[in-house]
């Protein structure tokens, strides 16, 4: 592979790393090679050479799995040194080795700060060699996926660990001091970006639409002998961008990093289910949270603020209801997959945000009845008591948010001054406490709510004595709430989404609650889910 790039790279054996960063656990030994690790990595190397997606893919997600689980549960792989002969020395295939061996480490073992500078170090030389060089090879999507997906995760998981500087030893600190760079915001945004705009994927999306490229039809993957590595990082750094600036608490740039890809629509990122979850998880997070930007516009014009954005929420409940739907479905085919925990995990803190977002704006028409299901098993309770908008709602909140929201970064470098503190926690405190004021700021129109589902008929004068405010302030609050209550379709025609709902008629108030259409084939959907799980299990049981 080192022949598909315009320059020459060093031979992997000549790079020199500290031993002790790779042979830290007792009775390991890094340049040890056991006899199947060799015959993995000389087929992997062959295979990669060949662009067979097909074989790579299996050893990718099947052998390196089961090789870990049998032989490396608690220590790590052997070192790239030691395996570079068997593959030629080859630079490449050395630093994706050494990409997947630094994310071995992370999944099972803990990495040391060393460890993390020097992942950080084999992303740029693994990054500048896509974005510089002449990549020949052809990678199954799920490794390019993992790898985005890998590179943010270490970048929040070093500035998380960065940031707890009470219990570092003097040699870490010294660690942070020295390489003050690595895994550094700016540069994490640059290469994601850079792979973006160097793969053109805004074009090739843009092109699609006007049917003159064929890249969801393929997959991304390039059947004229070309590769697709550039094109695949460059159109999931995109989805990787949208994680970062939720991260860092900036939803609307986040969202319009993802803008080029159509999620309404089934799409390349919809193939790998890691990328499917990521994408609509942090698309509907941000979409929430975009919710209570410039909360003082609902102080000054309520009906103003509650106009511009309640498809916010609309948006975030609609998507969260179709992931939900689709892992419902399908998460059974997906057990033997090493992402099967993650899946669950995410599974469980879009329902939490679900239940959130329903709370703050009642759409029960969007969710689908299966997933309404589940969500009351989970949070019925919970959802009852954020209605009531009082101190034990706002615990409830509290812990739904904490439990589904991203783990939050202060991106800046740590003062390593004493007193030295832990301050991991302020961006999360910070995206909180915005959170739960927007939640205060929807109490007035919970009150209203409320009382219209306990009337058929009311006069304007008699709720705004219940509410304890004047006929004009209730006036502006009962549009506001048709305002929020309603959301644009597809075709661009202005629906209702309220359970409750009325119209005024000489200062009388008349409330018309709907009523859902029972929907049979939901029912038939449930029912034939959970007779292929009996099935599955019943396949799984071992007969004597």
């Amino acid at each position: 592979m080192a022949s598909s790039y315009d320059y020459d790279e060093p031979s992997y054996d000549s790079r020199s790393y500290p031993p002790s960063s790779q042979a830290s656990d007792v009775g390991y030994d890094p340049n040890f090679v056991p006899d199947s690790v060799k015959t993995f990595v000389v087929h992997l190397y062959r295979h990669i050479r060949e662009k067979n997606v097909y074989e790579i893919h299996q050893m990718y997600e099947g052998s390196f799995q089961r090789l870990s689980e049998r032989m490396f549960r608690d220590s790590p792989w052997p070192s790239v040194e030691a395996v570079a002969p068997y593959v030629d020395n080859d630079h490449v295939f050395c630093l994706l080795y050494r990409e997947m061996w630094f994310r071995h480490v992370y999944a099972r073992l803990s990495p040391t700060g060393r460890q993390r500078i020097e992942s950080w170090d084999n992303y740029c030389s693994l990054f500048g060699v896509v974005l510089h060089g002449v990549v020949n090879m052809q990678l199954p999507n799920q490794w390019l996926w993992d790898m985005v997906d890998e590179f943010v995760y270490q970048f929040q998981s070093y500035c998380q660990y960065r940031a707890k500087l009470k219990n570092k030893t003097e040699e870490e600190l010294q660690l942070l001091r020295q390489y003050g760079q690595a895994w550094n915001v700016y540069g994490v945004l640059n290469y994601l970006q850079a792979l973006v705009e160097k793969s053109m994927i805004h074009q090739i999306l843009e092109r699609e639409k006007e049917g003159l490229e064929q890249f969801t039809a393929t997959d991304g993957y390039d059947y004229e002998g070309g590769s697709n590595v550039l094109k695949m990082l460059g159109y999931y750094s995109m989805i990787g961008l949208l994680r970062v600036h939720c991260l860092l608490g900036d939803y609307h740039t986040g969202l319009k990093c993802l803008a080029p890809i159509d999620i309404s629509q089934q799409g390349v990122y919809t193939i790998v289910i890691g990328s499917h979850i990521s994408t609509i998880y942090h698309y509907g997070f941000a979409n929430m949270m975009l919710r209570r930007e410039n909360p003082s516009l609902l102080v000054l014009d309520l009906g103003i603020f509650s106009f511009f954005f309640p498809k916010r929420y609309v948006e975030a409940i609609r998507e969260f209801n179709k992931i939900l739907l689709y892992i419902l479905k399908y998460k059974q085919y997906h057990q033997k997959s090493p992402q099967y925990d993650q899946i669950l995990k995410k599974n469980e803190q879009m329902y939490a945000l679900l239940a959130i977002c329903l709370s703050l704006c009642p759409q029960t028409k969007l969710v689908e009845e299966n997933v309404s299901t589940q969500l009351k098993d989970k949070y019925s309770e919970k959802m009852l008591k954020m209605q009531r908008y009082d101190d034990e709602a706002y615990a409830v909140y509290d812990e739904l948010f904490s439990y589904a929201c991203p783990k939050f970064i202060t991106p800046s470098a740590p003062i390593l001054e004493e007193p030295l503190t832990n301050y991991n926690q302020d961006a999360y405190r910070l995206q909180l406490k915005l959170f739960l004021y927007e939640v205060k700021q929807q109490q007035l129109l919970a009150g209203v709510r409320s009382f219209l589902k306990l009337y058929s008929t009311i006069s304007i004068g008699k709720l705004a004595t219940y509410m304890e405010v004047d006929e004009p302030t209730l006036r502006t609050i009962l549009m506001t709430y048709k305002h929020k209550m309603h959301a644009v379709d597809s075709d661009g025609k202005i629906i209702s989404n309220a359970d409750v709902d009325f119209y005024i008629d000489e200062d009388i108030i008349h409330v018309v609650e709907s009523k859902s259409t029972k929907r049979y084939g939901d029912y038939f959907l449930r029912q034939i889910l959970k007779f292929e799980e009996m099935i599955s299990e019943l396949d799984r049981v071992k007969l004597d």
